[in-house]
């Protein structure tokens, strides 16, 4: 069950002028379920895109990649769930391939303006032929963002989207974006396929800055498990059919609302985390850089040992102290660093806070939702990350993913 995560309101998702959504059953992987998304852009629509860092990286990201490159407008998005098409090889990329080209046929374009995403079971080949045959009846539908969202899961427990309304100089702008994602899950970026699109007309250079910084403080900013998956993709669209946002002040409302809206869909994900009970925010401050302060929260955050603790509500708060000294931070002193959960002050100067009490720590632990704020008090730096506890889901859901 997630964690303080209810389904999205469908009438809050606010449609996105020069975005078509169609969904369709496919049969990927099983029958009688939405597995398929197709997402028709209007001409001149902006697209940037960041992905997986994962040297195995999918077919699809390549293909992806390689599209982009050859800077074409592009013109949809094809989708699907149930299989990631990863660790496939070259008869992997000749899939995804056979899959855009079908789709550029259906709507008229070449087959370097589409850019295919994938998500499920790993090292199985991709049902092309299925897709394929299922496509017209993506382009027949019309769905809206929250059909969209529920055709992208696969362990998910909850759709995950989220929608904005920004106003510029001329007039307001719609944002609205939605995600998968439930495990494999760590920065850089996470088992996660991310999509927000924009009616604003932002130029591609400023649209590629946004993306970077949103994707920094949101979906780089999580972890479940500390695996980096094969498929991650982050794809930002300014389809251009609403106010331009050509100031700096226009600028700087846009990346605010599509960063609001890339963290709640990046929250939603560690909030449905595989068998999450507990929701955690781990904050790092005064530290000398950003860098080292992310270093140090994912020391805490990545720990089977801190998130088993989570799970049972164990404030055995040594297992952090013991995280953090083993973040690699040169010069880091024990003897400054102070430690909280919640507002109870845990360890100060290095040490146990004599007037710290077992049952403080316990009674902030068992909240669904609880903040671990180090403070390392070196410098003047901060980086906040978003995590989940390890429960006894988490172990049957992946022992059990693929029967």
């Amino acid at each position: 069950m997630a964690v303080n995560l209810p389904e999205p309101d469908p009438k809050s998702l606010h449609p996105v002028p020069g975005v078509e959504l169609g969904v369709a059953m496919a049969g990927v992987r099983k029958p009688g379920r939405k597995d398929l998304l197709v997402m028709r852009l209007a001409p001149g629509t902006q697209v940037a895109a960041v992905f997986t860092r994962n040297r195995f990286c999918a077919a699809p990201v390549v293909v992806s990649k390689q599209n982009l490159f050859k800077k074409k407008k592009i013109r949809a998005l094809v989708v699907n769930t149930g299989n990631a098409n990863a660790g496939t090889g070259d008869g992997g990329v000749k899939r995804a391939v056979q899959v855009c080209e079908a789709l550029a046929d259906l709507i008229g374009c070449e087959s370097a303006a589409i850019l295919p995403f994938s998500t499920g079971v790993i090292m199985e080949p991709l049902p092309a032929e299925r897709i394929v045959a299922a496509l017209p009846r993506a382009l027949q539908d019309r769905s809206d963002w929250f059909s969209a969202a529920q055709a992208i899961m696969t362990t998910d427990t909850v759709p995950k989207a989220a929608s904005r309304k920004v106003r510029l100089s001329r007039g307001d702008a719609v944002i609205t974006g939605i995600a998968k994602g439930a495990g494999m899950i760590r920065p850089d970026m996470a088992t996660m396929l991310g999509f927000i699109a924009t009616d604003a007309g932002v130029a591609q250079k400023d649209l590629k800055n946004i993306l970077r910084a949103a994707a920094g403080c949101s979906f780089n900013s999580i972890t479940v498990d500390g695996d980096t998956s094969t498929n991650d993709s982050f794809i930002l669209m300014a389809t251009g059919r609403g106010p331009s946002a050509s100031s700096g002040k226009d600028l700087s409302k846009i990346q605010a609302a599509i960063t609001e809206v890339a963290q709640a869909l990046a929250q939603a994900i560690v909030r449905d985390g595989e068998g999450a009970t507990k929701f955690v925010t781990v904050r790092v401050e005064r530290g000398r850089t950003e860098n080292e302060c992310r270093r140090v929260a994912y020391a805490i955050a990545h720990s089977p040992l801190v998130k088993t603790a989570f799970f049972a509500s164990d404030p055995n708060l040594g297992r952090i102290l013991a995280a953090i000294g083993n973040a690699g931070i040169a010069g880091l002193e024990p003897s400054k660093v102070d430690l909280y959960i919640d507002e109870v002050a845990v360890v100060t100067g290095g040490g146990r806070n004599p007037a710290y009490r077992e049952e403080q720590g316990l009674a902030a632990m068992k909240k669904p939702e609880f903040l671990v704020r180090t403070v390392l008090n070196r410098g003047k730096a901060g980086a906040t990350v978003w995590t989940c506890d390890l429960s006894f889901d988490y172990v049957k859901i992946n022992a059990e993913y693929r029967t």
